[in-house]
């Protein structure tokens, strides 16, 4: 990770938001959100995507600062999602000499969003085409469902930039320093996670050029080991654990299945296994689903509750569904005193998964008693 001046000629105008607390209004941050954007300065000027209306007026600021008194001749849009599309309207407003960019989905999409008409300054690209600015050449790549249907990169072919739209990004300010990699999976598994399909689409268009930075409309400018980057994404986006480990998640009523989630964790770090227990009651569901991601293996420990599965539990078990995680290795855990439900609750869930391996089903009644202690040592011998 670098600073945002990689190169002279593409100027950086994105703003950070330290005060929003929530993505897409559901997940969790730590650190706000970076909405980046760019500006080429060539014989012709290009805006590459603007930026969310929370920042509106210091991301004019930060462009008029960048033109130096010049007039953009084209705005880029590789996404028309709000939080980098918002300002479109009032750029075209303010500059209505430039020409907008981008594809047929990319204007499907403008319509639903703006009621300015654009037919005359439209600027429709296909696939692999270009567009020169003078030194500066931009090739386009489409990303469909990366993670919109409208969605395209842009390879800049001097410089060797690869502009990856929301390919890469991460949560966070770029004011904070943190290790990419924690908030990079969390954003991808929970943003693009559904889509590996996808992804592997656009690391194959794109996995034959020289790329020596990448450009994302979230998180810093990445120019240091690139394959480290790239390489997270394609395991990622095949739904690869990336190390060895159990995630423990439970769902606990009055504390007898969080104990005997315990104590499975216990034992398996007594042989050596990494474990991440989870309290699906309290936790960050987003980190949740990130974690299960990171690792091979999954525990989920619920109650059976009004004839059901506990609820925490069974939201997490549909985010997991819903994106699309798949080829892991599950124990099931259910208690429930008088008709215990939970594991053929969960189990069906988890047959709508692909390559969700069931190792297990452990039933508990009430209270974790000393003879289910010696299911849960054998157990992690198992495991």
């Amino acid at each position: 990770m670098v600073n945002m001046n990689y190169c002279k000629d593409i100027v950086y105008i994105g703003c950070d938001d330290d005060t929003l607390d929530l993505f897409e209004r559901q997940y969790p941050l730590k650190h706000g959100v970076s909405y980046n954007s760019y500006v080429i300065l060539d014989e012709k000027v290009a805006v590459m995507d603007t930026a969310d209306g929370r920042v509106t007026e210091k991301w004019f600021e930060n462009l008029n600062g960048a033109l130096g008194g010049r007039t953009p001749d084209y705005l880029i849009v590789s996404h028309m999602e709000p939080d980098h599309s918002k300002n479109i309207g009032a750029f075209l407003e303010k500059y209505p000499s430039a020409k907008i960019v981008g594809n047929e989905k990319t204007f499907k999409l403008f319509a639903e969003y703006f009621t300015t008409d654009v037919s005359d300054r439209k600027v429709v690209v296909k696939e692999k085409q270009e567009l020169s600015l003078g030194t500066h050449t931009l090739r386009f790549y489409f990303a469909p469902m990366v993670h919109w249907p409208e969605v395209m990169v842009s390879y800049e072919l001097s410089e060797k930039i690869l502009f990856s739209a929301d390919a890469f990004g991460k949560f966070g300010v770029l004011s904070c320093e943190e290790d990419w990699t924690d908030e990079a999976r969390r954003y991808y598994c929970n943003i693009v996670g559904k889509y590996g399909g996808s992804v592997q689409g656009l690391l194959k268009k794109v996995g034959g050029l020289d790329i020596r930075a990448i450009y994302p409309l979230h998180g810093p400018i990445l120019t240091d080991n690139l394959g480290y980057y790239v390489g997270m994404y394609d395991k990622w986006s095949r739904y690869e654990p990336e190390e060895k480990g159990v995630v423990i998640a439970y769902a606990s009523i009055h504390g007898n299945t969080e104990e005997a989630a315990v104590y499975l964790r216990d034992r398996l770090e007594e042989r050596g296994e990494k474990t991440d227990l989870i309290n699906l009651a309290r936790c960050d569901i987003a980190q949740a689903v990130a974690d299960v991601f990171r690792y091979d293996r999954l525990v989920v420990a619920a109650c059976t509750y009004d004839a059901g599965l506990f609820p925490c539990a069974q939201d997490f078990l549909l985010h997991l569904k819903a994106k699309g995680i798949q080829k892991r290795d599950v124990v099931l855990i259910e208690n429930g005193s008088w008709a215990p439900q939970a594991g053929k609750l969960m189990a069906e869930i988890l047959a709508g998964m692909k390559g969700m391996e069931i190792m297990q089903t452990l039933t508990l009644k009430g209270a974790f008693k000393e003879e289910d202690r010696k299911q849960f040592d054998l157990l992690a011998q198992e495991i």
